[in-house]
């Protein structure tokens, strides 16, 4: 299937799909007596963390919002440190024309964080204490007919016995920060759904069936119809008996030639359950989506599925975007998917936490298998009431989320011995107790899927799935050792999958002498080689630029790619994202260790993953965001080019430079390099992909190119554009005394409106971040000016310069 007919296919299961009894894409969905109403609309918001619901009912200051929604959309990122972790409040009527005596009133959470309390009509109805996974409550014995309260308390304050904890390098938000559904159902109801293929071939498979039914007793006389419908609507085989007790279990145990799931023909099957009455009327139905596959780790050796070996092209995802942090829409989760489908990966982790239906939905439909992930994540092992929360936890988890195909992972968490939270918590005799305890729980409750751990050596064994910790380049050593680092785990670990490696960069960033793979910075040309110096810790002590990164990257893809034994990696992070950690990053609170930033807008980096993995033809110069450069007049260049065709021709200043073949066995670009010599000036360069099929793509960039070399910076300089929303780009330039743009600058700039308008500040982004580090000379941030304000007057300081004011007149 080409990527065409794949993105088709989405967006029909995206868009079409809702008329499926559980789907929530729709405001509304009804399927026969089941009715399900998205209630995300005409919500208050309360930010007071008392306990007491008498308290928060009689307070004024009540907010009016819509869900998804976290009181730490901005302040994880802003200049303070740290961010609010404590108790918040939401309410919202709902009205009941009439009460169905027949019917049951329940409410789902597709998520809430931390620990939540739910209150209908001053009455407590329901507590949760899991976060990232989805609960329902049961609020039929508190309605009454007319108008409603619903109040929900909502607290992500320090619980160290609940997981993850709070000392992790990413932010726990708080909040009700995915979709809620009121959902009605007639008493005698399918209450949980579960189904497992313990036997796929290309010729034949089983299915079983595993169905709770809430509210029926044997004098009631139900039947239940279990049908399989193929990818194509076609019923496949169905089977219907009496319901003598309240959970079923139904075995299929041969589907002839079952159209398989897999990453390039995601095939998928409805499974849909009924119940049926005396008089022979169906009473309540459910549907879910599944899918025939199967997988194997060969032992030291590569994965396989549906018995052909696929390398596992990955990437981590955490569940936040600038502005609304963790509550993301669902058409921006099911972006951050498409964007990984279309950059080429074939594999997500689910980093550190289970995500949003609509993530689950969309590997499914989109064929991305995933790693599943408990959210054990450092804190260690704690008390018996920590221990009885976290099997809880997984417990759930897997129940949840184990009708997806895309799922072939639990992983039962990450770094999980660090910075125990109770006394002797990192005790690895205590850890490998209770990780064998969570391993037994795994297989027992999904026999089908293998579990994993990252980091934690004392329990590699204990798992059947294993990552150590290889960041060749970055924490330690060099890029060009990664070949080494695999071929050693591949004999020290039965199944080794390589989960997190990369680096931090900074979005348009770049150097004329980056680090090479040997860790050592080179001459840029204006002195001596001599001057080469060898870097131990480049996280620490290297320049963060995009071209160190894409060269880091670019070389782990070569090692990967042509290795016929390895299983994958994962890089780590598909965007930028908010942590509590890393308060002096070029980026206040932000790991920018994203090949996007955390807005999704991509990096160069992003390009080298496409040149090696993507499907659809596409050739990029690197870089759109170095189009200003320096350097000596008789000193070449090298340009590359990323691009997934097998040949690309150059042109530069308007001359072909010759056509290249794509070779991945040669570094860098796969061997898509030209030298050139820079005039003084604007310089013109074109990059044209032949595919096999006769068609081309095209990029192009404008550099400007000069042959003196920047002073010391002497001075910010402050100019504004406006845009088309209407608000003003500030661009900060650090220039030396003859007015040339430091392209070496990179020290922190503070931005301030003084008048007139707002700054779009606490995005963690590259334009909305107030505190910023310059990349080459330049800074950037938004602002948004006031209504009726006749002047916009900002500046921009730092240590080193008095502040540089430009007022911008709003009214002629």
């Amino acid at each position: 299937m080409n990527f065409l007919k794949l993105y088709i296919k989405v967006l029909l299961f995206v868009f079409i799909m809702p008329v499926l009894a559980h789907s929530p894409y729709t405001k509304q969905d009804k399927s026969q007596n089941r009715i399900k109403l998205n209630i995300n609309e005409n919500w208050y918001y309360l930010e007071n963390n008392t306990g007491s619901y008498n308290q928060a009912s009689n307070e004024n200051g009540w907010q009016n919002i819509t869900l998804p929604h976290t009181w730490n959309y901005e302040d994880v990122v802003d200049a303070t440190p740290g961010y609010r972790r404590s108790g918040s409040w939401y309410k919202k009527e709902l009205y009941f024309e009439t009460i169905n005596k027949n019917e049951v009133y329940q409410l789902y959470f597709e998520g809430a964080n931390v620990s939540t309390i739910i209150y209908v009509n001053g009455k407590k109805a329901a507590t949760n204490m899991y976060a990232y996974l989805g609960f329902k409550v049961d609020i039929t014995p508190f309605i009454t007919q007319g108008n409603n309260e619903i109040m929900v308390r909502v607290d992500n304050g320090y619980k160290p016995e609940l997981i993850p904890s709070q000392k992790n390098d990413f932010c726990i938000y708080g909040g009700i920060t995915r979709d809620v559904w009121l959902v009605q159902i007639p008493q005698t109801h399918i209450e949980h759904l579960e189904t497992e293929t313990p036997i796929v071939t290309s010729k034949k498979a089983s299915l079983k069936v595993k169905t709770t039914i809430a509210n029926t007793t044997p004098s009631n006389h139900h039947k239940l119809r279990i049908t399989l419908i193929d990818p194509n609507n076609k019923k496949v085989t169905s089977k219907t008996l009496s319901v003598k007790k309240n959970k079923v279990t139904v075995d299929f145990k041969t589907i002839r030639n079952p159209q398989l799931w897999d990453i390039e023909n995601p095939n998928l099957y409805t499974i849909e359950v009924a119940i049926i009455n005396n008089q022979n009327e169906i009473i309540d139905i459910y549907r879910d989506r599944i899918g025939f596959r199967w997988f194997e780790f060969k032992d030291h050796g590569p994965f396989y599925l549906n018995g052909k070996r696929v390398l596992l092209r990955g990437t981590h995802r955490h569940e936040e975007n600038a502005g609304v942090g963790a509550a993301m829409s669902n058409q921006q989760h099911r972006n951050d998917m498409i964007a990984i489908k279309e950059m080429g990966a074939n594999f997500v982790r689910l980093a550190h936490y289970p995500q949003d239906p609509e993530i689950y939905k969309m590997c499914d439909s989109l064929g991305i298998l995933v790693w599943d992930e408990l959210p054990w994540s450092r804190g260690g092992v704690g008390n018996m009431n920590w221990q009885n929360n976290t099997k809880s936890f997984l417990k759930k988890m897997i129940l949840q989320n184990k009708n997806h195909p895309s799922i072939i992972i639990w992983s039962l968490g990450n770094e999980i011995y660090w910075l125990p939270d109770f006394p002797d918590g990192d005790d690895s005799s205590k850890i490998n107790v209770f990780l064998k305890e969570l391993n037994d729980l795994a297989h027992t409750l999904d026999p089908y899927r293998k579990t994993a751990i990252r980091k934690y050596y004392e329990g590699a064994e204990i798992v059947d799935v294993f990552s150590p910790s290889i960041w060749s380049g970055w924490y330690s050593g060099s890029y060009k050792n990664y070949a080494k680092a695999i071929e050693k785990y591949k004999k020290d670990y039965k199944h080794f999958l390589h989960a997190e490696y990369g680096g931090s960069s900074h979005l348009g960033r770049h150097t004329e002498n980056p680090i090479t793979g040997e860790g050592i910075i080179q001459s840029d040309g204006w002195e001596e080689q001599i001057v080469q110096t060898q870097v131990k810790n480049i996280a620490q002590i290297g320049d963060w630029s995009e071209n160190y990164i894409v060269d880091l990257f670019d070389w782990h893809l070569r090692i990967s790619e042509t290795d016929t034994t390895f299983v994958g990696n994962a890089q780590w992070a598909f965007k930028d994202f908010a942590t509590p950690l890393r308060p002096e990053n070029d980026i206040p609170y932000i790991n920018q260790k994203g090949v996007m930033d955390r807005d999704g807008n991509p990096k160069d980096a992003y390009y080298v993953y496409k040149s090696y993995w993507a499907k659809k033809p596409f050739t990029y110069i690197e870089s759109h965001t170095w189009t200003d450069r320096e350097g000596p007049e008789d000193k070449s260049k090298t340009i590359s080019v990323y691009s997934n065709c097998p040949r690309v021709e150059f042109f530069f200043n308007g001359k072909s430079m010759g056509v290249k073949e794509k070779d991945i066995q040669k570094f860098p670009a796969s061997g898509l390099t030209w030298d050139v010599h820079f005039l003084k000036g604007k310089n013109s360069m074109k990059a044209i992909g032949y595919t096999n099929e006769g068609s081309q793509v095209t990029d192009t960039l404008s550099v400007n190119y000069r042959f003196e070399k920047n002073g010391t910076a002497e001075a910010l300089t402050l100019k504004a554009e406006k845009l088309e929303n209407g608000n003003y780009l500030l661009t900060a330039t650090a220039i030396d005394q003859n007015n040339l743009r430091c392209l070496d600058y990179e020290e922190r700039v503070y931005f301030q409106c003084l008048e007139g308008g707002t700054l779009l500040a606490n995005q963690g982004t590259y334009t909305g971040s107030s505190s910023i580090k310059m990349a080459n000379g330049k800074a950037y941030i938004e602002v948004t000016p006031e209504p009726n304000a006749n002047n916009l007057t900002v500046n921009v300081l730092n240590q080193n310069f008095k502040g540089t004011y430009l007022i911008i007149p709003l009214k002629l």
